[in-house]
């Protein structure tokens, strides 16, 4: 690169030779000017001059990445003064990351999971463009894409400790090792995309249909299908719902009727909003058969179709609409137990509110750091907006209401980590069930607050407000998928007035 002074820049000042600066780096805008979005204008203003200034308050560092073939030099003599983002970079902004990783003490993370976030990042950061090219066409994820992410061993990982043994994980970390604290990295790292259509696309279905298989297959079904998926060779949803019960299960009406010679279930009836449906090869589908509820992993064949749902979240998310129609299903595909169906569905319902929980989180803690830093760089008649008294204090409720929930998420891993399956079962679905009920409210009121931060930018796709818009439209899937917040609240006061004292009295 060249090094240029500032009186140099400012001859490039013509309509056809336009040179800007920005943050001490030099770039021609002249082959650009008639591409730019915004129209000649912006660019023609600060011609020959420093823009860095106009451009932060436009743009993210994003632009700068993407149009990086326009930079011809530096100025001499001069360094950056605005921090650069590189891939894996832990934030230095207050609260954008949790107390750990800002240099606090933790009784539950060590160096390993601090080397294990960063190498999970540097992968993630180095496929968010292409990810959030597919989230904004609203296209199915490609299978390279899906297969890089599986070759990381990212795909086993967001399934959890049962999910990793033989998967080469990043960090060098060893698969007898992995917990669910570096679990919660993972699912943090992936809602630092902000994309949740695309992040429901390639894990939502994956991760609440695959433990079906894992805990419920029968070995040669395992041996099958998870090396499979868990490559990103196939991909896999999760078949309950009906658009007549919703989460009724006990009324669903698909059935699956054994064949006369009983080798094979022919299966029969309609499932709705289904994640990942529409990208499906496999379908852990909740049937009736003759004597109750089963559970049969069905594969995409002759009678098996599926309709796009569009939903707020995008059509990446390949919500479907399912229809069964005379599908054989082998005997061999029977998920545990004939008529015992519920045992399966049941099983899963804690992992899915805690992968749920974990993306929540982080969702919010990125929206704190865009207003953070939002309003130390934006100017409001003559004053940058963190020196208004309402815009600290909307801060400081963001802050504590993230904060809060954070700590509440990190005592549950503990909790999960010190537990049996068995005793997750008995002690964990009610604190689970009221700390998704509360971080859903969390959601409602940090979004909103972050919305009145950002103004007109927070309800526009794309652009400097793209995360806060992202979760302002999205953030009530949390509310309603994997429990509504009403259905949670109660379950959770239910389950804890299994251990009420009977002789406890004012």
């Amino acid at each position: 690169m060249k090094t240029f002074t500032r009186s140099e820049v400012a001859r490039h000042s013509a309509e056809n030779d336009i040179w800007i600066i920005i943050d001490a780096s030099v770039y021609d805008m002249s082959r650009f000017i008639d591409m730019h979005p915004g129209g000649a204008f912006p660019i023609l203003e600060f011609a020959g001059k420093d823009a860095t200034d106009a451009f932060y308050g436009l743009h993210k560092q994003d632009v700068l990445l993407k149009y990086n073939r326009y930079k011809i030099g530096t100025i001499e003599n001069e360094q950056p003064q605005i921090n650069f983002y590189q891939a894996g970079d832990i934030s230095k902004v207050p609260y954008a990351e949790s107390s750990f990783w800002m240099g606090y003490k933790s009784p539950y993370f060590t160096e390993n999971h601090a080397r294990f976030r960063v190498a999970v990042r540097k992968i993630l950061d180095g496929l968010k463009s292409e990810a959030r090219e597919i989230e904004d066409s609203g296209e199915r994820p490609s299978d390279e894409f899906v297969q890089k992410v599986g070759a990381a061993g990212l795909l086993a990982a967001n399934i959890g400790p049962d999910a990793v043994h033989g998967i080469h994980l990043p960090g060098g970390i060893k698969p007898e090792e992995y917990d669910y604290f570096y679990e919660m990295i993972v699912h943090e790292e992936f809602a630092r995309w902000a994309c949740p259509g695309l992040g429901s696309g390639l894990l939502g279905g994956m991760t609440i249909s695959v433990p079906t298989v894992i805990n419920f297959g029968k070995p040669a079904l395992k041996a099958k299908v998870l090396p499979l998926v868990l490559s990103g060779k196939k991909r896999m949803c999760l078949a309950i719902t009906e658009p007549y019960t919703g989460s009724d299960v006990a009324n669903i009406k698909t059935t699956a009727k054994l064949s006369s010679d009983g080798s094979h279930y022919i299966v029969n009836g309609v499932k709705k909003w289904i994640t990942t449906g529409c990208f499906a090869d496999y379908f852990s589908t909740a049937v009736r058969t003759e004597g109750g509820i089963s559970m049969l992993l069905i594969e995409r064949t002759e009678g098996v179709e599926t309709k796009l749902i569009k939903t707020s979240s995008g059509s990446s998310a390949g919500t479907a609409y399912v229809t069964f129609e005379n599908v054989k299903v082998p005997k061999e595909n029977l998920l545990g137990v004939e008529n015992q169906g519920f045992k399966v569905i049941l099983s899963n319902f804690n992992h899915e509110r805690y992968i749920m929980l974990c993306g929540a989180s982080m969702a919010a803690r990125l929206v704190v750091e865009d207003c953070f830093k939002w309003a130390n760089q934006r100017k409001v008649f003559g004053k940058r907006l963190i020196d208004q008294p309402v815009i600290r204090n909307k801060l400081a409720g963001m802050i504590a209401q993230v904060e809060s929930m954070h700590n509440w998420l990190e005592n549950l891993t503990f909790q999960m980590n010190h537990m049996n399956y068995d005793e997750q079962s008995i002690k964990m679905a009610g604190p689970l069930a009221l700390c998704k009920y509360q971080m859903t409210r969390m959601l409602h009121h940090v979004s909103d607050d972050a919305c009145q931060i950002f103004g007109g930018r927070a309800i526009t796709k794309g652009g400097m407000g793209r995360n806060i818009e992202s979760l302002q439209r999205t953030y009530k899937f949390s509310a309603i998928l994997g429990g509504s917040e009403e259905i949670m609240a109660d379950l959770g006061v239910r389950q804890a007035m299994k251990y009420f004292p009977k002789g406890a009295r004012l």
